[in-house]
């Protein structure tokens, strides 16, 4: 049977820069009401199975009565199976645990509801497994959304449903993103849109949102619409997604930079950012991070803290995650028909 999974964060955008910089929040009902959407246009395209997250926010309890209480007369949903098999923690662990057990179950596509920290831990559990070939489509329900697609559900979930089920070649449906990859001599981490050190000691509440303490930031792609530290390497030197390349920055006080960056660093937030330099950073290339002291923050979340005696590396790769592209797939769908119904005259 054809199956697709959904995972919801119920912990995105609620962090700490709602406070700082007067970021939206992104309510549990929407999310919700989104996995709604994207069942109706799963079913509409023959989805049959629907593997969907399990949390402690709302999310899964609020489609469960959808799932019963859901008039007869409406376009048929796939069946909804919750992924439960896992004690719940309210980390990042759940999406992790949830990505791997809908691999495990045979989902075609997993489509994720968060922002870019979301969209990594679901990567990291694609790339770590037998998910390595099964593609993402993440959407965005976070605060800085760099990575995942400002996209309607109910269209993310019909390309979604032509992917899983074959309508849409995956060749033309889906591509490899890049990835930074961190490494020191204890662990390895990825991140989907950048990597920035910070002189900051202690990882404390994980988001960033002031940019004095920060020293280095390495992209792997840097738009200069986005939101979030890589607007700063967007607004210096732009590297679409699809470029060989990302972007290498290194950082230093406003007042004693030769460039200065006004960059939107997070929603409501504009800040001045010095610039000591910047260069394109080549697939492959690794970096020796020169940062003795600090905190590395991948996609914007302080992760790893450095000693001052750990070595850490950055190296840009290019097996990222397989990523679908909407744009791709529905004007593909249009082209051969795939949603098209005639009707013979009588």
């Amino acid at each position: 049977m054809t199956a697709v999974g959904i995972v919801a964060n119920p912990a995105s955008g609620r962090d700490i820069r709602r406070l700082v910089s007067g970021a939206s929040v992104f309510p549990t009902a929407e999310k919700a009401n989104m996995v709604q959407r994207i069942l109706t246009a799963l079913g509409t395209v023959g989805v049959e199975t629907v593997l969907v997250s399990v949390d402690l926010g709302g999310i899964s309890a609020g489609v469960s009565r959808a799932v019963r209480n859901r008039p007869a007369k409406s376009t048929p949903w796939p069946q909804v199976r919750f992924v439960d098999d896992d004690a719940l923690t309210d980390s990042a662990q759940d999406t992790a645990n949830a990505v791997r057990r809908m691999v495990e179950a045979g989902a075609e596509v997993i489509i994720c509801l968060g922002g870019d920290g979301t969209a990594r831990v679901a990567t990291a559990a694609l790339l770590a497994g037998p998910g390595y070939d099964v593609p993402l489509l993440s959407l965005s329900t976070g605060t800085n959304n760099a990575f995942p697609q400002m996209r309607e559900a109910t269209v993310a979930g019909l390309a979604a449903g032509l992917v899983a089920t074959g309508a849409v070649d995956r060749g033309i449906a889906a591509g490899r993103a890049h990835a930074l990859e961190v490494r020191t001599s204890e662990r390895t981490e990825l991140a989907l849109v950048d990597v920035a050190v910070s002189t900051a000691p202690y990882v404390g509440s994980r988001a960033l949102w002031h940019p004095d303490a920060l020293t280095e930031l390495y992209c792997t792609f840097a738009e200069p619409d986005a939101t979030g530290l890589s607007s700063i390497a967007g607004l210096l030197c732009p590297s679409p997604r699809d470029k060989p390349e990302g972007v290498a920055v290194r950082l230093c006080a406003a007042e004693q930079a030769p460039t200065v960056v006004n960059a939107p660093i997070a929603p409501g937030l504009v800040l001045p950012v010095g610039v000591a330099a910047w260069r394109p950073l080549r697939t492959g290339e690794q970096v020796e991070i020169s940062t003795p002291r600090g905190v590395v923050a991948f996609d914007g979340e302080r992760e790893l803290e450095l000693a001052g005696t750990t070595g850490a590396t950055v190296r840009l790769r290019e097996d990222g995650p397989l990523c679908v592209d909407v744009t791709a797939v529905m004007s593909q769908a249009a082209r051969a028909g795939l949603l098209r119904a005639s009707r013979t005259a009588v």
